[in-house]
């Protein structure tokens, strides 16, 4: 395996304290953070997050996603249970880089959906892998997680791994004018796990 645990560091936060965790990827060059708060034991189940990176959605407080809400969601839940953890994998735009995330924008821009666009770049519509969380889990200690997503492939990936998800946690969050058709997409074509109310903002009687 190519990950190496590389130090750790202190990470106040507006939710608490978070223990930062970085390693390195020397296969092809990226560095991966886990971020973690509490005792954290091998044997409860661990709340949780896997976060793929988004420079829009989590540090320009992009609207066009969901992602800097749901990061920040996640973080906040966790401070208010005590104890937890947070992946966050470099892997910007569904693994396409940031470059080509700005050019499937513009293609979106002129009416193509998320999937559309990746696809008219040359790209699959999803091409992040999960293999890094192995090692990463390993370190930090958790095989049990109650996972806060609603993309069926982070449970599958990390069952695959051989770490128990006790519980799927949705993190329905962030919805906007901007990001509804975006929503809607993940939902009908990338098989996210998103309820009625999160497209209608009505509860379904």
């Amino acid at each position: 395996m190519s990950i190496k645990y590389v130090a750790s560091s202190k990470l106040p936060t507006p939710w608490g304290v978070f223990t930062m965790h970085g390693f390195e990827d020397s296969d092809t060059g990226k560095e991966h953070v886990a971020l973690t708060l509490g005792t954290l034991d091998a044997n409860t189940p661990i709340l949780g997050r896997i976060h793929s990176e988004c420079l829009t959605g989590d540090a320009l407080f992009s609207l066009r996603c969901d992602c800097g809400f749901q990061l920040q969601t996640a973080m906040q839940n966790i401070a208010e249970a005590g104890q937890g953890f947070i992946l966050y994998l470099r892997q910007e735009g569904r693994g396409i880089g940031l470059l080509n995330k700005i050019r499937a924008y513009e293609l979106q821009d002129h009416g193509a959906n998320t999937v559309e666009a990746n696809e008219r770049l040359g790209f699959p519509a999803d091409m992040r892998k999960y293999d890094m969380i192995l090692p990463m889990m390993e370190k930090i200690g958790i095989k049990q997680v109650k996972l806060m997503t609603n993309n069926p492939r982070k449970v599958k990936a990390m069952k695959e791994l051989g770490i128990e998800v006790v519980e799927r946690i949705p993190l329905q969050v962030g919805k906007n004018r901007y990001n509804e058709a975006y929503l809607k997409t993940k939902s009908t074509e990338l098989g996210h796990m998103m309820s009625e109310y999160h497209f209608t903002g009505e509860e379904k009687e």
